[in-house]
């Protein structure tokens, strides 16, 4: 529920639907004469904010700078014309006709437990003054004169709805956009690991190795080696053996440690662009010429845009 002291907020700030959709901007409240409480508030809608809509506050919310109503746009705009030159008051058959529209039965605006707050005094209701009767009736009809056809202190007798007045009235427009912020937000991107197996690989390495072969050596009988060679039988069979030798190459292993590794992160900065989508207000202006003048429609000199 808006309160009193919300209206200055809320005036000359933009309405949005149900669904998001901007409507337009709040021009004027009114507010019940007997409760106070803020009742309605009219919308520029149309080009330009050529038309103001009715839209009732019973249901709608302040939200940071601006109003939300649970009523599509099109259902706003669509909405019955009332003069709200004519005494800055709503008459009980127009904001009956209002209410209809919007589809909020009349009787539950009259049986509301908000407009029953009992009491007795003197006020001001638009259209006269009178004395409310302590204690009967709705309390909304305290301080109210009597309608045509009606009688104050008796439950039909809801009083009119008078427009709130915050001080003097400013001319301008306010403007408003949305500003992107982008800021950055650490996450986990993935993991790495260091992960140690065992592979067998074939390696070849070359040696030198040696080995013996039998070579047979003949020498003459000189007088230097004739005894050795007399000696034993003249004529014998016999033998005579020498052992060969040969290197082999003989392979063994052994673990050594080769190095150390170790995992690392180092960060690296990189531009990255980030695009997305702001709204913005225009205004526009525009003039309606009279007929005198020879001039029909609308002139936007030069289009008028900011």
């Amino acid at each position: 529920m808006i309160t009193r002291e919300e209206i200055s907020i809320l005036l000359d700030h933009p309405v949005y639907d149900g669904d998001g959709n901007k409507i337009g901007d709040a021009k004027h409240v009114f507010l019940d004469d007997a409760s106070g409480r803020p009742e309605w508030v009219t919308v520029k809608t149309g080009m330009f904010g050529s038309s103001e809509s009715f839209v009732p506050m019973r249901d709608a919310a302040l939200v940071k700078d601006h109003l939300e109503v649970p009523y599509r746009k099109d259902k706003i705009k669509g909405a019955p014309n009332v003069d709200i030159d004519a005494g800055g008051h709503l008459s009980v058959d127009e904001e009956q006709r209002l209410y209809e529209y919007y589809g909020i039965n009349w009787d539950s605006v009259l049986g509301d437990p908000a407009e029953r707050e009992g009491g007795t005094g003197t006020g001001t209701a638009g259209t006269g003054t009178g004395t409310g009767t302590a204690g009967t009736g709705t309390a909304g009809a305290a301080g109210t004169a009597p309608e045509p056809g009606r009688t104050a202190g008796t439950p039909g007798a809801a009083g009119h709805r008078g427009e709130a007045r915050t001080g003097p009235r400013d001319d301008a427009m306010t403007r408003s956009e949305e500003q992107m912020h982008v800021s950055v937000e650490r996450r986990e991107a993935g993991r790495a690991r260091l992960r140690k197996y065992v592979v067998t690989e074939e390696v070849q390495q070359t040696v030198p190795v040696r080995h013996e072969e039998v070579r047979v050596e003949r020498e003459p009988i000189t007088e230097a080696n004739r005894g050795e060679a007399m000696e034993g039988p003249e004529i014998s069979e016999a033998e005579h053996e020498v052992t060969l030798h040969e290197e082999r190459p003989v392979v063994t292993t052994e673990t050594v440690p080769v190095e150390r590794v170790r995992m690392t992160t180092e960060e690296k900065s990189e531009e990255t662009t980030v695009r997305g989508r702001v709204r913005k207000e225009r205004i526009e202006a525009e003039t309606e010429m009279d007929e005198d003048s020879g001039r029909r429609g609308r002139d936007v000199p030069g289009k008028g845009r900011e």
